[in-house]
């Protein structure tokens, strides 16, 4: 696998469109970071951290809307990937639809949404943007 963050995505994005209430995926330091930011924005319901084998595993419980079971994620997509690398400086960090969205950055300081990033006054990779 030569982009396991386009995977981390893809499974995703899988398991919403087959309404999958829990997805696994294996872990990685970046992954876990990304869930985290998940969870904290309000995209995933809930996830957990397993330490099983030499690389471990991620547990999301996916979220929907109770009545209209519509999923939390509409759409989710890979800006930066290993052919072609995006950078953003401090003021050229996107806006994912007029700021209802987050794009995921991976920093000097961390991964971190954009607005912390914009906040903090740092650029850096733009990972992936979701709504």
């Amino acid at each position: 696998m030569t982009d396991p963050i386009a995977d981390y995505l893809t499974r995703i994005r899988n398991a919403v469109m087959a309404n999958h209430k829990i997805v696994d995926i294996p872990a990685s330091n970046m992954k876990k970071d990304i869930t985290r930011i998940l969870f904290e924005q309000g995209y995933i319901l809930n996830y957990k951290f397993e330490d099983k084998g030499p690389q471990g595993n991620i547990k999301i419980a996916l979220k929907y809307h109770p009545e209209s079971k519509t999923p939390a994620i509409k759409e989710m997509g890979r800006v930066s990937r290993p052919g072609l690398r995006k950078y953003a400086g401090n003021g050229e960090i996107p806006r994912v639809l007029n700021g209802l969205g987050v794009s995921i950055v991976s920093t000097s300081q961390g991964v971190m949404t954009d607005k912390a990033a914009r906040k903090l006054g740092i650029g850096g990779e733009v990972l992936c943007y979701v709504y």
